[in-house]
């Protein structure tokens, strides 16, 4: 099967010189350079073809096995790689030698990211090629990258979850609108937990989704559940969670509760018992929409109850579900009978804590139920008791959303909430930044799927029943050496001013670990100076004592004397899946969207300590 391919040639076709004015009079003519085989690269192949010109299968399935860890790859494995970098490389097929992969042919194979890709679990180029993960596994029984590779078969307590915070809005949290566009958005980018907050209408007899209390224009919740069916399952086969805020009337839940039955039909997840004593899994849940609020009886149980033994919380600290379900409990009866269809649909029953926060933790109950703590609440808990975040979180979830004064939509480090358990920790998705990073990185595990399983050491206890804690010293499990060798890609997807004015840009790479704080490290590359493909060839080492938990972030940035240095790049990879051996990395933009065309070359090794 041979065809040609604009998006390849594109990369190797814009070679030659740039020009630049200075003043407006001055000519400065630079050179762009060719990205070319690094040292590593060239001795790989010289190896596996001793020392020939060009690599046949047989010798390209070696360098798989041998250098690049793929130890589950076959003889078929190869051949198919090979079909795909000559269909690319030489797409009139009369053109092809027939010998196999010259050097600079098996450099851009190690270029091509669907093809070398950084992380275990991504599909390569076999869906891109056949279509369907189907005929993918069909081809190939054995597996090459499997999508989904964590058990999926435990309790939902056992997994962090995709989770967005105020899914509806568009920007800021005073006065965006309200759209059903970042629903979509979310869900088609792996996002499995969508939040919604229920409003009357002005006239009393509908539901809008709104913030309350803010400048927020209102949409209807009837377009919002429509969305997220259509949406749902696009990325992921595994269930999406609503959670719902809701400040409504007895007869508006009512009303919800029709409006859900008769959007998602056979979709909704309807548990047989009124509250569940272990949570369904996600592979039990697969097509199915969960739906996690506070049952109606609890509503004014919470207002009646006083908080006890935890301070106040200050103002900054306070979010708007600290303030929900205040404006219309007064018309509740103790009947419920109105909202006893609405009470059904519930399967994770969601609360906060009644009284002592360490208190409710500490509440072994045989029922199973989700508490929501804000950010700086959970902060505190983690310094004074986070062991008993860690074992309730166990069997429970827990919810972790921003603080209130996070008007702007930013998000808080994710890193807290991880290592105690949490499980949902909700994320303003229409923001960008490192937290948001950080956090689409987490997500790239498990391909993608909005599902990770938390490690075994949140899940279970000691010897002495003692729990995880991140702050305790640990030896170093393992060693990650990375390797930075060059990136590509800038002069495709950039005008050739766009960092620069004068000249080429001047690139340098950072390279973090995030993960508990023993693990926390940041280093960076020189600055290559005027050039528009860097080689820095530079190796950084990281010992980590909980590679589960942590993740490598790498930024490249542009060096700028005069002003803050401009962003070329961006990309998270969890530790724990990343594939060893001379890799591809693709960067993203800030918001996470990948570059056509930018990306990394390195290599990774793990040392195992012994």
């Amino acid at each position: 099967m041979w065809r040609s391919s604009n998006k390849y040639q594109n990369r190797e076709n814009k070679t030659g010189n740039y020009h630049y004015k200075m003043f407006k009079c001055f000519n400065r003519k630079f050179k762009i350079n060719e990205a070319a085989p690094p040292l590593d690269v060239k001795l790989a192949f010289v190896e596996c073809t001793e020392h020939g010109d060009y690599m046949t299968e047989e010798q390209l399935h070696r360098f798989l096995v041998v250098h690049q860890g793929e130890k589950h790859f076959t003889l078929r494995h190869a051949d198919r790689i090979m079909e795909e970098v000559v269909q690319r490389r030489y797409p009139d097929k009369n053109s092809y030698h027939g010998k196999g992969l010259s050097l600079n042919d098996f450099f851009h194979f190690l270029m091509f990211d669907d093809l070398n890709a950084p992380i275990r679990n991504e599909v390569s180029m076999y869906v891109c090629m056949y279509g369907s993960m189907h005929s993918f596994s069909s081809l190939f029984p054995f597996g090459t990258q499997v999508s989904i590779h964590n058990d999926m078969d435990a309790p939902l307590s056992h997994y962090y979850i995709y989770t967005g915070h105020n899914s509806y809005l568009t920007g800021n949290q005073l006065s965006s609108d309200c759209s059903e566009v970042p629903i979509a958005k979310a869900l088609k980018n792996g996002v499995r937990v969508i939040e919604l907050d229920l409003w009357p209408n002005s006239s009393k007899d509908d539901i809008n989704v709104l913030h309350g209390g803010t400048l927020t224009t209102p949409i209807s919740l009837v377009r919002c559940l429509t969305t997220i069916k259509e949406y749902a399952f696009v990325s992921s086969a595994y269930p999406v969670v609503i959670t719902l805020e809701d400040h409504l009337t007895e007869e508006l839940q009512a009303k919800v509760a029709e409006m859900v039955i008769e959007i998602f039909g056979s979709m909704l997840y309807i548990t047989e018992s009124q509250r569940l004593q272990e949570f369904p899994s996600p592979e039990s849940l697969k097509y199915r929409i969960v739906i996690s609020t506070k049952p109606p009886k609890e509503y004014l149980e919470e207002k009646e109850k006083p908080i006890e033994e935890e301070p106040e919380l200050e103002a900054d600290d306070r979010s708007d579900g600290d303030q929900e379900y205040e404006d219309y409990s007064d018309n509740y009866n103790n009947s419920c009978d109105l909202a006893s269809g609405y009470r059904r649909l519930i399967t994770i029953h969601a609360g906060k804590a009644q009284g002592s926060l360490r208190k409710e933790l500490r509440d072994v109950s045989d029922k199973v139920r989700r508490l929501s703590l804000n950010e700086m609440e959970l902060e505190r808990a983690a310094a004074s008791y986070g062991d008993d975040l860690v074992r309730f979180s166990q069997r429970n979830i827990l919810r972790i959303y921003p603080k209130g004064t996070r008007v702007d939509s930013s998000n808080f480090k994710p890193l807290v909430a991880w290592m105690h358990g949490a499980q949902m920790i909700a994320f303003n998705m229409q923001g960008y930044g490192r937290s948001l990073w950080l956090m689409q990185g987490m997500f790239k595990a498990n391909g993608g799927c909005g599902y990770v399983k938390k490690p075994d050491f949140l899940l279970k206890n000691g010897p002495d029943d003692e729990v995880f804690d991140c702050k305790r010293n640990l030896p170093v499990k393992m060693t990650l050496k990375v390797r930075v060798y060059l990136g590509d890609g800038w002069r495709l997807d950039f005008s050739h001013t766009h960092f620069d004015s004068y000249s080429p840009p001047d690139f340098y790479t950072k390279v973090f670990i995030a993960g508990v704080p023993a693990d926390d490290a940041k280093k960076k590359t020189k600055i290559i100076t005027d050039d528009w493909c860097p080689v820095w060839n530079e190796e950084f080492t990281f010992p980590l004592t909980v590679p589960e938990l942590a993740i490598l972030g790498l930024e490249v940035r542009e060096h700028d004397i005069s002003d803050k240095d401009d962003f070329g790049g961006q990309t998270w990879l969890p530790v724990s899946e990343i594939k060893p051996g001379i890799r591809c990395i693709p960067l993203c933009d800030k918001k996470g969207k990948k570059f056509s065309n930018v990306r990394l070359l390195m290599r990774f090794e793990f040392v195992e300590t012994k």
